[in-house]
């Protein structure tokens, strides 16, 4: 087996939250008269992993007045979470497949907050040996530090690794890290580039047949 394991990201590769989170982003910004697009959502936050609140501050809003819509639409969010299971198809039945063959985590770049409501329902949590949250690093993908300290909390080398994404500032961040990655290309991120990735899927269903 060529992969020990694997570092899973959660947000559009194991659940479908980014339509929630373009939802209270956009409803946050509408706050001040506002547009959010969502070509924007996905070329700030996805693509080149900045935040939404950028487009606030180039339009001159002060500090205290973006600080507040941030901790609104986190708020917002949250309250979003709590309504559905976001578990995206065909994952529980990958992750089976592969529990006990091969060891997981998640390196993710939602808040703890959000993960713990997120997960509630999902019951996939136990299918990980552990998972990074936000909270975790000082520096958020694109940059290389979280998936380094996924190597470090799992003690394998970076060839013995292989990570999933679903945006260019994740994978980004996993090769900036030294690590293969597929892309599973989301809803917001299908007319992305993604040049580096090592493989790019159609299905999550295909990862078993490759891995074990």
């Amino acid at each position: 087996m060529k992969f020990q394991y694997i570092f899973w990201d959660n947000d559009g590769v194991l659940v479908d939250t980014e339509p929630l989170y373009l939802q209270a982003s956009r409803e946050a910004l509408a706050r001040v008269g506002m547009a959010l697009s969502e070509q924007q959502f996905v070329d700030i936050s996805l693509t080149a992993g900045r935040s939404i609140f950028d487009l606030a501050s180039e339009r001159g809003l002060p500090d205290n007045t973006v600080a507040d819509l941030r901790s609104w639409r986190n708020a917002r969010y949250a309250d979003l979470l709590e309504t559905e299971d976001v578990t995206l198809k065909g994952v529980k039945e990958v992750l089976e497949a592969l529990h006990g063959k091969i060891r997981m985590a998640i390196v993710t770049s939602s808040h703890k907050n959000h993960f713990e409501i997120i997960h509630r329902r999902t019951g996939l949590l136990t299918f990980f040996d552990f998972c990074l949250t936000r909270e975790d690093y000082t520096l958020s993908k694109p940059a290389a530090e979280p998936y380094l300290l996924a190597l470090r909390r799992s003690r394998h080398q970076a060839e013995q690794a292989l990570v999933i994404e679903d945006s260019p500032r994740g994978l980004r961040a996993a090769k900036s890290a030294g690590l293969t990655c597929w892309v599973l290309p989301g809803q917001q991120t299908r007319g992305e580039g993604f040049a580096r990735a090592d493989r790019v899927l159609r299905s999550i269903d295909e990862i078993p047949e490759l891995v074990l």
